[in-house]
C-alpha cells in the first residue's frame, strides 16, 4: 500500500474515532468505532481500495453524527464522500438524533441501493457482513429476544437484511456474497418469516 494511501486511511480513522466518540453499538458496551474498524478491513480484503477503505470508516458519520457530505469531501476528497453519502440511511431533514421512521427509512435505501456504483455496493456489502455477523453471534447465544434493542421488528430485520442483499445483485466478489447469504439463512432459522410489517 502506498504512502498516501495509508496516509487517507490514517487520517480516516482518526476522523471516525472523533465522529463517534464515545458511541456504543446499540444495546452493548462495545465501542461503535470497532464497527468501522472491522468494515474497512473487510473492504480491503475484498479487494476495495483505499478510498473505499476510508468510505468504510467514514460511512455512519453523515447519518449518526451529523458530518456534512461537504466536510468529507473537503476532507477526503469526492469519490470518498460520495460512497458515505450513497451509503447513509437517511432522508432529507433527518438528523442523527431525529430521524424519520425506521419502515420509511428502509425502504428508501434498498430503493437507493439498486441503483449505486459497483464501488459504493462493495462498501455496503461489507458493512451488511459485519451487521449480519454480529445479529446471527446474538441472536444464537441470546435469542431473537436480543432484537428487542432495534427499532425494526424482527421479522423486518429479516426481510430488510434479505431486500438488501438482494439489491446489492449478484456482482459482489464472491466469497463476500456467498457468506452474505450464508447469514441471511442462518439469520432465518432463528426467524420464521420475513416481512416489512411489524
Amino acid at each position: 500500500m502506498q504512502a498516501r494511501d495509508r496516509a487517507l486511511i490514517a487520517d480516516a480513522l482518526a476522523f471516525a474515532l472523533d465522529a463517534h466518540g464515545t458511541q456504543m453499538r446499540k444495546g452493548t458496551k462495545i465501542p461503535y468505532v470497532s464497527h468501522v474498524i472491522r468494515v474497512c478491513g473487510l473492504v480491503l480484503e475484498h479487494g476495495g481500495d483505499a478510498r473505499q477503505a476510508a468510505a468504510g470508516l467514514l460511512h455512519d458519520t453523515i447519518e449518526d453524527c451529523d458530518v456534512t457530505e461537504a466536510e468529507l469531501r473537503a476532507r477526503f476528497g469526492a469519490d470518498v464522500a460520495r460512497i458515505v453519502r450513497a451509503l447513509s440511511d437517511v432522508l432529507e431533514g433527518d438528523t442523527a438524533r431525529n430521524k424519520s421512521p425506521w419502515l420509511k427509512r428502509k425502504r428508501a435505501y434498498i430503493a437507493h441501493l439498486a441503483r449505486v456504483s459497483a464501488r459504493t455496493r462493495l462498501v455496503a456489502a461489507c458493512d451488511k457482513l459485519d451487521n449480519l455477523r454480529a445479529l446471527v453471534d446474538d441472536v444464537a447465544a441470546n435469542g431473537v429476544r436480543t432484537l428487542r434493542r432495534f427499532s425494526g421488528t424482527p421479522r423486518q430485520i429479516r426481510w430488510y437484511h434479505e431486500t438488501v442483499i438482494a439489491a446489492l445483485g449478484p456482482r459482489l466478489p464472491h466469497r463476500l456474497r456467498a457468506e452474505l447469504q450464508l447469514l441471511s439463512a442462518e439469520l432465518a432459522r432463528f426467524i420464521p418469516e420475513a416481512s416489512p410489517r411489524p
